[in-house]
C-alpha cells in the first residue's frame, strides 16, 4: 500500500517536472535561435536587395517603353519577388486567332421583277396605297435576319465587300434619299453657303402636298437650307437649292443625272431635287455608291448627322431635329445618313456607320412601319457584333517572368 501511495503521488510530480523541463528547454532553444534567425533574415534582406538592384534598373529602363508598368505612389517600382538575374525584354508575335470568317447573306431578287418600274405600277400604287415593293411581292422575300425592309444592302466601305444583299438589284422609288445627290451637286458647285435664299411659292409641294415649317417668304442662307434638307429632310429647302442653282431647276436635275452616270449608277434616275416624285428611282447597289461618294464631303457628313439645329424665321427661333433617331444613340457611330419616305417608296434609310472596327455602308429600302428601318439597322449591327471577326497578329511586349511589378 505504501508502495502504491508512493507511486500515485510521484507520477504527477514527475509529469509536472517533465513539463517544466520541456518549457525550459523550448525557451532555451528559442533564445538560442533568435539571434541566428535575425541574422539570417537580415542577411536574406541584404541579398534580396542586392539581387534586386540590377532588375530595378532594367524595369526603370523598360518602364519608359511599357505604358502598362505599374509605379508606386512615391515613384518607386516595388519588387514582389527576388530576382536572380536581369532578363532582357522580348517582343513576340501573338498568333492570329483561327476563326471562321463572316458568312455573307445573299437573297437574290425574285424572277419577274422588272428592272425599270412602269407607269402602270405607279398608278396601282396610287390607287391602293401600296409601295412598289409590295406590288412586286418583295415583302414576301425572307432572310435570316428577318428584316422588315424588302431591299437591303450592307457593304464594307473600304473593300466593297458585300456582307448582306437582299433584293439589292431591284429598282424602286427612293424618296428623300434623293437629297444626298442634291447635296453632292450643291457642294460640287462651290456656291457661297452664306448667300441668302428666299423660299417662294415655287418651292411648295404640289406633288404630295406635304407640309413644311418653312413658310413662303422665309429667308435663309444656302448653308442653312442644305442643313435642313439633309438633317430634317425639308422639301422646300431642297427645292429652293435646286431652283437657285445656276441655270435653274432643269439644269440642276440634269447635273444630278450626269453625276449619277459618272459614278456608275446605271439604275438611277432623278426628276426633282426632293424625292417627292416617285420617278426618282435607284437600286440599293447604286445608292451604296452614292453614299460612298458623298462621304468624301466633310460638309455632307457634318450636316446629315447633326442631331438638331435652330434657325431664325422672322422674329422666332425654330428648332429642327434629325429624322434619324439613331444619330442620338450612344450605341452608334454614324458618319453619314439620310432617311426618306413616300408611299411608293416605303420607309428608306441610307447610312454609313463604324461597327466592330470596320466602316459599313447600309441601305434599307421599302420598309414597313415608322421605325422599322432603324430596327433593321439595329438587327444588322447585332448580327455583325456577334459574328466572328477577322483578327490580325498582335505585337506584344513580354515582361521578364523573374520580375513582378505591382502597383
Amino acid at each position: 500500500m505504501a508502495l502504491l501511495l508512493a507511486l500515485g503521488w510521484s507520477a504527477p510530480v514527475q509529469a509536472k517536472a517533465t513539463r517544466q523541463a520541456k518549457v525550459t528547454t523550448s525557451k532555451t532553444v528559442q533564445a538560442a535561435k533568435a539571434p541566428a534567425a535575425r541574422t539570417a533574415k537580415s542577411s536574406t534582406k541584404t541579398s534580396v536587395k542586392a539581387a534586386a538592384k540590377p532588375s530595378r534598373r532594367a524595369v526603370a529602363s523598360s518602364g519608359r517603353q511599357l505604358a502598362s508598368a505599374a509605379v508606386h505612389r512615391k515613384g518607386r517600382v516595388r519588387q514582389s519577388v527576388a530576382v536572380a538575374r536581369p532578363l532582357a525584354l522580348a517582343r513576340v508575335e501573338a498568333p492570329a486567332q483561327a476563326q471562321a470568317p463572316l458568312m455573307p447573306i445573299s437573297v437574290k431578287t425574285p424572277a419577274g421583277v422588272p428592272l425599270k418600274p412602269s407607269a402602270t405600277v405607279a398608278a396601282a400604287s396610287g390607287a391602293t396605297g401600296a409601295s412598289f415593293g409590295q406590288i412586286y411581292g418583295l415583302h414576301h422575300t425572307s432572310d435570316p435576319l428577318d428584316l422588315k425592309s424588302s431591299v437591303a444592302l450592307v457593304m464594307d466601305q473600304e473593300t466593297n465587300e458585300v456582307v448582306l444583299a437582299k433584293n439589292s438589284e431591284a429598282v424602286l422609288p427612293i424618296a428623300s434619299l434623293t437629297k444626298l445627290m442634291t447635296a453632292a451637286v450643291i457642294v460640287d458647285a462651290r456656291l457661297s453657303m452664306d448667300e441668302d435664299i428666299t423660299v417662294t411659292s415655287d418651292d411648295v409641294d404640289t406633288e404630295k402636298n406635304s407640309s413644311s415649317r418653312l413658310a413662303v417668304g422665309a429667308t435663309l442662307t444656302r448653308g442653312e437650307l442644305l442643313h435642313l434638307a439633309l438633317m430634317s429632310s425639308e422639301n422646300r429647302a431642297a427645292h429652293a437649292l435646286g431652283r437657285t442653282y445656276p441655270g435653274g431647276l432643269q439644269a440642276f436635275v440634269s447635273v444630278m443625272n450626269t453625276k449619277a452616270k459618272a459614278l456608275g449608277m446605271q439604275d438611277t434616275r432623278y426628276v426633282d431635287p426632293t424625292g417627292l416624285n416617285s420617278n426618282n428611282q435607284s437600286s440599293a447597289r447604286d445608292l451604296a455608291v452614292l453614299v460612298k461618294a458623298a462621304y468624301q464631303q466633310p460638309l455632307i457628313r457634318e450636316l446629315s448627322t447633326s442631331p438638331e439645329h435652330a434657325v431664325r424665321l422672322g422674329n422666332r427661333q425654330v428648332q429642327f431635329r434629325n429624322t434619324n433617331s439613331l444619330v442620338r444613340s450612344p450605341a452608334w457611330d454614324i458618319g453619314l445618313q439620310k432617311t426618306g419616305y413616300i408611299v411608293e417608296a416605303g420607309r428608306c434609310l441610307a447610312m454609313q456607320a463604324s461597327m466592330v472596327g470596320r466602316k459599313y455602308i447600309m441601305i434599307f429600302l421599302d420598309s414597313t412601319g415608322k421605325y422599322s428601318r432603324q430596327a433593321d439597322a439595329e438587327r444588322v449591327r447585332r448580327w455583325l457584333e456577334r459574328a466572328p471577326q477577322k483578327t490580325s497578329s498582335i505585337t506584344t511586349t513580354v515582361v521578364p517572368d523573374a520580375v513582378k511589378i505591382t502597383s
